[in-house]
């Protein structure tokens, strides 16, 4: 595993971090399996672990507390989130603030975090949704100074919406906010115009999110694949973007170097931009872990291949369906 300095927190991250959003909202999650797979990332060199409340209403936090009480001997940081207190994901233009971060919010669920964790401090709490209209206003800003100013926050952070990686610059520059997790991947180029360059000259952490496209950078997506009602991506991939999905996915496989597999190449497309300090697959299997951590060993792709690769970035609206 290789490591990289989370901005100015100093911390030196696992570049491949573990997203834990698929202990809910996910079909096919075995718990037991996914326990296995969490200490054998452990055993990998791992140590990022991005949960959220929202994640099963505190059990993902729960299960990651466990991890870090199982592994005392072992550096685990862990980031989490604190939920829209309209339970609106995400949010929308328009949204104010005292619906969805007041400031005696921000304080109970870092409060419900820190129980479910069982820290005496979180290394990274963060906004579940974020507008950047919120910039200008104070309550928040003396809240979270003030949690960390308790001990009980060391950084903190945004989630960006899907699509709006320049929905956050405003607020990056208060000087307040250490990092920002933001949609990365083949087809999700955009945060390199505005929201990289910014975070190098602030020196802010930056987490890639969803690195595999929900699914559809793995390459096994077809224009039948369905999901249960209960899986959250039964109302993602609605036939529209299902369809222009696998139609991406299709025109990357000519590319895909020999031995290489399709994910391989999203992570490694990842790695291969130093702007990027930890991407966070969800990896709910064994396999998962160690094939997903195997990318990290320091070779990234080559020039030739990377801008070809610039020839597929696929710039997107937010819509109804894409949460």
């Amino acid at each position: 595993m290789h490591y990289r300095t989370f901005g100015r927190t100093g911390w030196q991250v696992s570049e491949i971090g573990y997203g834990m959003w698929g202990l809910a909202g996910w079909t096919g999650t075995e718990k037991a399996e996914v326990l296995r797979a969490l200490d054998r990332s452990v055993d990998l060199g791992c140590n990022f672990f991005d949960t959220a409340w929202g994640y099963g209403e505190g059990v993902s936090e729960q299960i990651l507390g466990q991890l870090i009480k199982n592994h005392p001997n072992k550096r685990l940081y862990n980031a989490t989130k604190i939920p829209p207190k309209n339970r609106k994901w995400p949010s929308r233009r328009g949204f104010q603030i005292d619906d969805v971060f007041p400031a005696d919010y921000i304080v109970e669920y870092t409060e419900k975090s820190l129980r479910n964790l069982d820290v005496e401090t979180i290394d990274l709490m963060q906004f579940h949704v974020w507008e950047d209209d919120w910039a200008g206003r104070d309550e928040w800003k003396e809240t979270i100074q003030q949690l960390t100013q308790q001990g009980k926050v060391q950084a903190w952070g945004i989630s960006i919406n899907r699509w709006e990686p320049d929905n956050s610059l405003n607020t990056l520059r208060t000087g307040l906010i250490d990092a920002v997790q933001v949609i990365y991947n083949i087809f999700d180029q955009a945060p390199e115009d505005n929201l990289f360059p910014l975070c190098r000259e602030l020196n802010i952490g930056t987490i890639a999110r969803v690195p595999f496209d929900e699914g559809t950078l793995t390459g096994t997506l077809t224009k039948n694949t369905t999901f249960p009602p209960n899986d959250w991506r039964s109302t993602y991939f609605v036939p529209e973007n299902l369809s222009s999905s696998v139609e991406h996915a299709d025109a990357l496989r000519p590319l895909i170097p020999a031995g290489m597999t399709m994910p391989e190449l999203a992570l490694r497309f990842i790695l291969s931009n130093p702007d990027v300090h930890t991407t966070i697959p969800g990896m709910r299997q064994l396999r998962n872990v160690e094939s997903n951590i195997a990318t990290s060993d320091g070779a990234g792709l080559p020039a030739e291949l990377l801008e070809q690769l610039k020839e597929h970035r696929w710039d997107r609206e937010p819509t109804e369906w894409s949460q």
